[in-house]
C-alpha cells in the first residue's frame, strides 16, 4: 500500500489551471481583432425618476436621427442603431482612432408604474431624451387620516417609495 501525502493546495491549483485554460482558449475568440476593429460599443444611458415620469437619456454623439430606432414592446424599451466611421478624405492618415463605431442595442425593462401611452422622445445636441409618464394610480396623493380626538387629524403623503406625514394640529399652531 502506497502512502499519498496530503496537499491542501492541490484543488486550488487545479481550479487555477482550469480558469487559465478557459481564458487562453476562448478569450481570443471573443475579443479577437475583428471585434476591436469594429469598435463594438454601447451608448451611455442615464435613467432617473420624478413624481410624474421616468426619464431615459442616452448619449448618441455624432449620430443623425436616422441612425437609430426606439421601440417599446412588452414593457421593454429598446434603443438600437449604428454609428458609422466616415473617413473625411482619402489622403487622411489616422494615427489613432479612439471613438467607438459599430452597431449597438440597449434594452431596459419598464416598471409596472410606467404607462406605454404618451411616451415622448426628443433628440437634440447628441442626446436622446425619452420621457415615460407614470400611471395615474401610482402617482403620489394626499390622504387625510381622522383621529379619535376632535380637531386632530393627520395628512399622509403617499408615494410608492416614501411616505412622509405631517401632524396638522401642530402645523395649524395647536399643541
Amino acid at each position: 500500500m502506497t502512502i499519498i501525502r496530503y496537499d491542501p493546495f492541490r484543488d486550488l491549483r487545479t481550479l487555477q489551471e482550469e480558469v487559465n485554460r478557459l481564458f487562453s482558449n476562448n478569450l481570443g475568440l471573443s475579443f479577437g481583432e475583428e471585434g476591436i476593429a469594429r469598435g463594438a460599443w454601447n451608448p451611455n444611458v442615464d435613467i432617473y425618476e420624478n413624481k410624474d415620469q421616468i426619464v431615459l437619456e442616452a448619449e448618441l454623439p455624432g449620430m443623425n436621427r436616422e441612425d437609430f430606432d426606439l421601440t417599446i414592446e412588452n414593457s421593454v424599451i429598446t434603443l438600437r442603431g449604428e454609428r458609422h466611421f466616415e473617413k473625411k478624405d482619402e489622403t487622411d492618415n489616422y494615427h489613432r482612432v479612439e471613438r467607438s463605431y459599430g452597431s449597438f442595442t440597449r434594452s431596459f425593462t419598464l416598471p409596472q408604474t410606467v404607462s406605454g401611452d404618451g411616451v415622448k422622445a426628443e433628440y437634440r445636441d447628441g442626446v436622446l431624451r425619452v420621457t415615460l409618464p407614470k400611471r395615474e394610480e401610482t402617482k403620489a396623493r394626499r390622504i387625510e387620516v381622522v383621529g379619535d380626538q376632535p380637531g386632530k387629524s393627520k395628512t399622509i403623503d403617499s408615494n410608492a417609495d416614501v411616505a412622509a406625514s405631517v401632524d396638522q394640529s401642530k402645523a395649524a399652531g395647536g399643541a
